[in-house]
């Protein structure tokens, strides 16, 4: 009787530990599935052809004017961008000009190249803890909106959006502010095939601006026009681009509990300033409207609105949590609960006193990876911003395990990509606008010319590597002086010279002679 009784009760806590353990496995695999989760490894990308033979310096191929600014995109098709699986485009914004909110269908990373403004992004499910008064007042009190957080934009900002997140972009400042952006649709975030698609939730883009540039699919327009629906060739369309156009318009009503006039004029169909458009109501920050008055008697200029100064504050606040992020970077657990997305920080700023590596003689490098700013943990990005003195060098090396998209910024120089051969498919002076790509693991020199040159490079991987060829840090230094000299037919003497003559990090200042 014993004997039964202790069977029966190991058979329950056997049942129940099976129970335990299924469990904990089944919400540990949920917490890895999750978009937010802290990944245990980083995802695959897609693989692409990188069967390169010659590499050119691109231009932007489409452009298309809005009513206050102008989109412009890289062609898609090109060999280099479809090796690194991304696409690439340019948003010039006049003042005053709204970038419409809007997402994509794969992560984004954009740098601020000119200019500033204001950016908002909605996750969601977060709350509105944000709170602006707008201008209009209702029974002589002020109407106050709560949204979510808005974060100013300056020039060398780097800001990140994960994929679905839909955002948006105002230009608050005194002059254009330019924006130029990497959309990563080779990235396993995107479900979909790798053609770049914008949903825009509002207004009446150029229906190639939703597409990339990229014209309507021609068995789509055949198999449209056969089932009798009347196809539009130009790229305005009039049925409207934005998402909720394709509703119908009762539905809509009963949606957001609005009448179906109102709901018509949702779908914009007859809106033709495209994607950017001109803020016609005055927009109001938080405390601002407080100021006002006394500002006016006073004649004084605008200042910095408080929500602006109270928020810088806090960003310097979060950069002495970035630090101790840092510290306990290689501490994590990976148990997804460092950082909820409601609270990710998503722009990082690139002041020369940041900088990773600096030379006084030579330039800076700076990089922006998931150890200061952790959301590209799950987006799979970084970026490096370079500027480069007078005839300065960034040293030889290649990128371990990531492409690099270099965007021009200012000035000019001369860049030489080797590929796998020993073969130099690209060797040409480039300039500020241009884009080239430098495929994983291709040795890659950057040269500045007499005005310096500035970038900023798109990594397709969270934490980029690079391996130099020459300096203090390179493979050069980490060989045997023997290996050295066996391996290129040089005496141990001129082995020593090549291994120990630059003992400069990353930046290399210019050399006597050096002057193109």
């Amino acid at each position: 009787m014993a004997y039964s009784s202790s069977l029966s009760f190991s058979v329950c806590l056997l049942v129940l530990f099976h129970g335990c353990f299924a469990q904990i496995d089944l919400v540990t695999n949920h917490h890895q599935d999750q978009p937010w989760g802290q990944p245990q490894q980083p995802q695959p990308r897609r693989q692409s052809q990188c069967q390169l033979q010659n590499l050119n310096a691109l231009q932007p191929k489409h452009r298309f004017r809005s009513e206050a600014g102008e989109t412009e995109f890289w062609d898609q098709n090109e060999e280099q961008f479809q090796c690194a699986g991304v696409a690439f485009l340019r948003h010039k914004i006049q003042r005053k000009g709204l970038l419409l909110p809007s997402f994509t269908s794969a992560p984004m990373l954009f740098y601020v190249e000119q200019g500033e403004g204001i950016h908002g992004a909605v996750f969601p499910g977060c709350p509105e803890t944000y709170q602006s008064q707008s201008q209009q007042n209702i029974q002589d009190r002020p109407q106050r909106d709560q949204h979510q957080k808005l974060r100013r934009l300056k020039e060398g900002d780097v800001v990140a959006l994960p994929a679905g997140v839909a955002h948006w972009i105002f230009n608050n400042g005194r002059s254009q502010l330019v924006l130029v952006a990497l959309v990563d649709v080779g990235n396993d975030a995107n479900q979909l095939d790798e053609n770049f698609r914008k949903f825009f939730l509002a207004g009446n883009p150029q229906g190639d601006v939703v597409r990339g540039g990229q014209s309507r699919d021609r068995h789509q327009r055949q198999s449209r026009t056969q089932r009798g629906e009347r196809e539009e060739e130009e790229s305005q369309e009039s049925g409207g681009n934005n998402v909720l156009s394709g509703f119908r318009d009762n539905i809509l009503a009963q949606a957001f509990g609005i009448d179906t006039r109102l709901a018509r004029k949702l779908q914009n169909e007859r809106d033709n300033r495209g994607a950017i458009v001109r803020m016609e109501h005055e927009f109001e920050w938080p405390e601002e409207g407080q100021r006002r008055q006394g500002r006016e008697e006073e004649g004084e200029e605008e200042r910095e609105p408080k929500w602006q100064r109270r928020q810088e504050s806090q960003e310097e606040g979060s950069e002495e949590e970035e630090r101790e992020e840092r510290g306990r970077g290689r501490r994590r657990s990976g148990n997804g609960l460092e950082e909820t997305f409601c609270s990710m920080r998503l722009k990082h700023r690139t002041p020369a006193s940041s900088a990773d590596v600096f030379n006084p003689r030579g330039g800076r490098i700076t990089t922006v990876n998931s150890f200061n700013l952790p959301i590209l943990q799950y987006l799979q990005l970084s970026a490096e911003r370079g500027v480069l003195y007078n005839n300065a060098i960034y040293a030889p090396h290649w990128n371990m395990n990531a492409h690099s998209i270099v965007y021009i910024t200012r000035g000019n120089g001369r860049i030489q990509i080797v590929s796998e051969n020993g073969e130099a498919i690209f060797d040409e002076q480039v300039e500020r606008g241009q884009v080239i790509t430098v495929p994983q693991n291709h040795a890659v020199v950057k040269k500045a010319g007499r005005r310096g040159f500035e970038w900023i490079a798109f990594k397709t991987n969270a934490n980029a590597k690079i391996s130099q060829i020459a300096g203090r840090v390179s493979i050069m230094r980490g060989l045997p002086v023997d290996v050295l000299a066996n391996s290129f037919g040089i005496s141990r003497e001129e082995a020593m010279r090549l291994k120990h003559n630059r003992q400069e990090v990353s930046v290399f200042s210019p050399t006597p002679g050096s002057q193109e």
